[in-house]
């Protein structure tokens, strides 16, 4: 798709962090008005200023279409879509101001990644819970750059929604000659893809930082899909959905290329520095530290093995050495890779069938 020539309907994107700036800009090379809002008013100010992000992208010019809006009601006021674009720790509290002031029939979609740690939801069920039955919802997910996309280089993703007009009218809106959009229905699955692969990137950082190689690269993230695939299988996903961008594809992206926060995470505890420090030094959020802790509790609650995660967790939280983690994963019994059933065994797979995660 080219970019059209005059403004379409606005769009909203709340949050201009490097991802939100990232889509803000995508959206208006697509042809589309877009308003890019933050709780730093001064800050985003600067930005319409500059026409550039300084801090989080500033390769990046703003194209024309795009403005800045610090009042959160005139931002949305005459939006075809809100896309929200913020950590998992402020979805809720950001969903319901949008929720109040949003007009009827406003698209509602978002980029957010990770389970919700206070609930264990999925953040398309936390948007249930605020938006009531809301007809229009969807998630934006998969191997992504920031810098990469403001760069205009070529890019692909994913957009799920339980309507698959609704996700096929935001893959158009977003899609042009350099960045193409994919459809999918399975939200349970590109959600718990984005929320499991920052976990495992983490993983991967504290491994290649100890020296263990490209062998347990490797390992750690073929096991880590099957755990992953496991995870969200046991929550009703699809699971030919996790070998997608959403899956595979944000997996290898997080856990082998150093523009993952998540993997710079892993790196600089591998070098000795605490895990605040390492944020601090990040200076971003970095998803996979909280979801270590949220992705555990959901599989213990689901029953579903997850020994990777549940090895980094342990290095996280409970001060286990990675060395220690990783000789324990290797002296584990001998097993299947695959089980007759063509799905990865699982503790799960033993229990009578559950309901669902609700879409």
């Amino acid at each position: 798709m080219t970019a059209a020539a005059t403004p379409r309907a606005p769009i909203a994107v709340l949050g201009a962090g490097s991802w939100g700036t990232a889509l803000a800009i995508q959206f208006a090379r697509a042809g589309h008005g877009v308003r890019l809002w933050s709780r730093d008013a001064a800050a985003l100010l600067r930005m319409g200023r500059e026409r550039r992000n300084e801090r989080y992208l500033p390769q990046a010019t703003f194209p024309e279409l795009l403005t800045v809006e610090p009042d959160l009601a005139r931002c949305l006021q005459g939006a075809r879509d809100a896309i929200l674009v913020v950590p998992s720790h402020a979805f809720r509290e950001v969903l319901g101001d949008v929720v109040r002031l949003v007009e009827p029939g406003t698209g509602i979609a978002w980029a957010t990644k990770g389970f919700e740690l206070a609930t264990g939801l999925l953040p398309h069920q936390v948007a249930r819970a605020v938006l009531g039955a809301h007809p229009n919802i969807a998630v934006l997910s998969g191997p992504t750059f920031a810098k990469e996309v403001g760069a205009g280089l070529p890019t692909a993703m994913t957009i799920a929604s339980p309507d698959e007009a609704f996700a096929h009218r935001l893959a158009e809106d977003l899609s042009s000659e350099k960045f193409r959009a994919y459809t999918s229905t399975d939200i349970v699955g590109v959600e718990t893809g984005g929320a499991v692969k920052n976990v495992l990137a983490v993983g991967a950082g504290l491994a290649d930082g100890l020296g263990f190689g490209a062998n347990t690269r490797i390992a750690l993230i073929t096991r880590g899909l099957a755990e992953m695939m496991r995870l969200g299988v046991a929550l009703g996903a699809r699971s030919e959905t996790f070998m997608g961008l959403a899956g595979l594809g944000d997996l290898v992206l997080t856990c082998t290329d150093d523009q993952s926060r998540n993997r710079r995470f892993g790196l600089l505890l591998a070098g000795g520095m605490t895990p605040d420090a390492a944020l601090r030094q990040i200076g971003q959020v970095v998803e996979g530290y909280p979801a270590a802790r949220a992705v555990l509790e959901v599989a213990r609650r689901e029953g579903v093995s997850m020994p990777i995660v549940e090895g980094i967790h342990k290095t996280l939280y409970e001060g286990v050495p990675a060395a220690e983690v990783v000789r324990d994963l290797m002296t584990r019994p001998v097993r299947a890779e695959v089980d007759r059933s063509g799905e990865p065994p699982t503790r799960a797979s033993q229990r009578s069938p559950r309901r669902p995660c609700r879409r």
